[in-house]
């Protein structure tokens, strides 16, 4: 492909991407990279505001030990972060620097947007080697370069308020040792009915429950997963023996028309059906599964690490943690999500954005941001420095780490198009789950997202 027709692709590609509602949206960003536009001013974008007050002490430091320079943070809501990014690039004020999402690096590195760290003087030495298994890697394009400097990591377990297990005769024990299957459901549905509790106070599990008017759902819901499941599914279909694609990376075919798969989500949303799961009428932005944990409408919810401090922070309820059931594989599952710090052509071009990122990606940085306790940061002492927070606050993470230790993590689909692949299963997952619509719906499905993956670069 010409220098010149990757330029007319990556304008006609990021234009497309938003609309110009949303570029006015996006150009609320223009002060912060324009006022950062010195040669010595690095602009730096992050989405989690938890986090911000760390990044704000790593500024602080990575300032002292590079006297003249100066890193201009800004913390801008998942929900409209992308959005900015985007419109950033097209105007051409796109921040040097910025935490990026495994399921959006494979596009930027397409537009040709980011820099390849390991050809950079302060960044090639970032090593696989140097964080948790599993992590770096995923952050290599299919031509052989590294895009991403990793940050943190995650994984998904089962949050429980102990008082409504211990009020229906469940234990930490029996929580850590369900399994599942789509045939009944195994130990793991028994124990949800059992926590699902009708408006009259009759358990799931009990005669005369009723499905229709339930006070508290033994699970509860976080939308219908669009293509990935990562708080919903995922550690279900994984555990049963299903992988998204054909390849651990960059895979060339999606498997949603797999038997396995549409068993499980067969399985899944009929806990909805039967009463158990909270049904789609109740998730919203507004009340999603730690809300419905938080106010006792829900007993169990599977969530991210990164939610343990918020959980645990509810009052009312006592939070706690399990591991994710065991599956018909024989094994557990998790999806282990990693983020990076990327780094853009034009950040690329600043010496001491180089030196930022590298700052970012080791121990000087990680271990203030793990001594914070909000998430387990990728080098191994980072992630110790985490857990000897969450040990302070007498909080238990082991459901969280003891997968990794285990080898029993897996993560998110890492191709082309994954915004296609997103914007398909997202009404294909919700019509299933909302509306009742028969899993074999998805190999229709399925086969139009390979046809896309098929068209190639």
């Amino acid at each position: 492909m010409t220098s010149s027709r990757r330029l007319s692709r990556r304008s006609a590609a990021l234009v497309g991407a938003v609309s110009l509602s949303l570029l006015a949206a996006g150009c609320g960003a223009q002060d912060s990279s324009s006022s950062a536009a010195s040669r010595d001013t690095v602009s730096y974008w992050l989405w989690d505001s938890n986090q911000l007050p760390g990044y704000e002490a790593c500024a602080k430091g990575f300032e002292k030990e590079n006297p003249g320079v100066r890193v201009d943070l800004s913390q801008i809501g998942w929900d409209d972060y992308w959005t900015k990014l985007t419109a950033s690039m097209i105007a051409g004020t796109e921040p040097d620097v910025f935490t990026d999402h495994i399921t959006k690096f494979a596009q930027f590195v397409d537009l040709d947007v980011l820099a390849p760290l390991d050809e950079l003087p302060a960044t090639r030495g970032i090593e696989d080697s140097d964080y948790q298994p599993g992590l770096a890697a995923s952050w290599v394009g299919q031509d052989g370069h590294r895009y991403g400097a990793p940050k943190d990591w995650d994984t998904i377990a089962m949050f429980y308020d102990k008082k409504k297990t211990d009020a229906a005769g469940i234990s930490a024990q029996t929580l850590n040792s369900l399994d599942w299957n789509p045939a009944d459901g195994g130990s793991f549905e028994k124990t949800v009915a059992r926590l699902t509790v009708d408006t009259k106070g009759r358990r799931g599990d009990e005669p005369g429950f009723d499905k229709n008017n339930v006070r508290t759902y033994g699970l509860a819901s976080n939308d219908a997963g669009e293509g990935d499941g990562q708080t919903q599914w995922s550690a279900f279909a994984a555990s049963a023996g299903w992988s998204y694609t054909d390849k651990k990376a960059w895979g060339t075919h999606y498997n949603y028309d797999d038997k396995a798969f549409q068993s499980t989500i067969d399985w899944y949303f009929g806990l909805a059906k039967k009463g158990y799961l909270a049904p789609y009428t109740v998730f919203s932005q507004s009340n999603q599964a730690d809300v419905q944990l938080g106010s006792g409408k829900a007993a169990i919810a599977l969530h991210g690490s990164w939610m343990t401090k918020t959980i645990y922070g509810f009052k009312g309820i006592d939070a706690r943690t399990a591991l994710t059931p065991v599956g018909p594989s024989g094994k557990r599952a998790t999806m282990q999500n990693g983020l990076a710090d990327s780094l853009t052509q034009r950040g690329a071009k600043k010496p001491a954005a180089q030196k930022w990122v590298a700052y970012l990606a080791f121990d000087a940085c990680q271990t203030v941001i793990g001594r914070q306790g909000g998430v387990f940061p990728a080098t191994k002492a980072g992630t110790d420095a985490a857990i000897a927070a969450y040990r302070k606050e007498g909080i238990d993470v082991t459901a969280f780490t003891r997968p990794v230790a285990d080898g029993t993590t897996f993560s998110f689909p890492i191709t082309n198009y994954a915004a296609d692949v997103a914007g398909l299963m997202r009404p294909a997952m919700q019509n299933v789950y909302a509306n009742g619509a028969p899993v074999g719906s998805l190999t229709t499905t399925n086969r139009q997202i390979n046809l896309i993956l098929s068209q190639g670069g």
